[in-house]
């Protein structure tokens, strides 16, 4: 991954920094206030507002929740087309307000050699699998490196939706409540996202996995944004 020589700085993190910090300015949040909220210190949310950190997973649901935007549209917002000028001939009076610029269809083909991708610091890899952003529904090609996990040893996450998941190749290990368990290459899973859970490479090669969750946007106001040592459902 490419960064700029001159501060340090990934593009792709300077862009998920950038709508961060829209999302918090935009609902009046200090830098401090956010953190207190996520019990995070100021100077972490600061390095990835400014591209210059790789938020874990946990992080990152616990941003999109305290400030209220979706994961897909966090990590991949898609660029909106740009409305061409006006057609109307120079000093004509329109008579009535131009129609809408119609917009494109979905291209339904995503290629594998260009689909958008974020890697985090807790050792994971996403890749989008469809080509725009897709409301409440997340479908993605993960990659879990060698000593890669969705959240520390002891700190499990819970969020709005349902999962399912299927093992390409690697061991993964798969927490759900106080039942754990240990996925292979062909094995699939689904689980109730508002249980605490913890997926983590249990291997010694890297775990590749088709994961898609529905309503991950649908979170629980009262449900904390993740939780230590023995998974608790409050």
């Amino acid at each position: 991954m490419a960064r700029n020589r001159t501060n340090g700085e990934v593009p792709e993190y300077a862009e998920l920094g950038d709508r961060l910090r829209g999302a918090r300015t935009a609902r009046g949040l200090s830098l401090r206030s956010l953190a207190d909220r996520l019990g995070v210190s100021p100077s972490l949310i600061s390095q990835v507002e400014r591209g210059r950190a790789r938020p874990s997973v946990n992080t990152l649901y616990a941003m999109a929740r305290e400030l209220d935007i979706s994961f897909d549209e966090l990590l991949f917002q898609d660029v909106q087309p740009t409305v061409p000028p006006s057609r109307e001939l120079p000093g004509a009076s329109p008579a009535r307000p131009p129609e809408p610029w119609p917009l494109a269809p979905p291209i339904p083909v995503q290629r594998g050699s260009d689909r958008r991708s974020i890697r985090l610091a807790s050792g994971v890899i996403w890749e989008r699998l469809t080509t725009e952003s897709i409301p409440n529904a997340d479908f993605l090609y993960v990659t879990y490196e060698v000593g890669g996990a969705s959240s520390p040893e002891h700190e499990f996450q819970r969020h709005g939706g349902q999962e399912w998941g299927y093992v390409l190749s690697g061991r993964l290990g798969v927490t759900i409540g106080f039942d754990e368990h240990l996925l292979e290459a062909g094995d699939a899973v689904t689980f109730d996202s508002t249980v605490p859970h913890r997926l983590f490479n249990a291997g010694k090669v890297p775990v590749h996995a088709i994961w898609f969750v529905l309503g991950r946007g649908h979170v629980d106001a009262g449900a904390p944004p993740r939780a230590h040592g023995t998974p608790s459902s409050s």
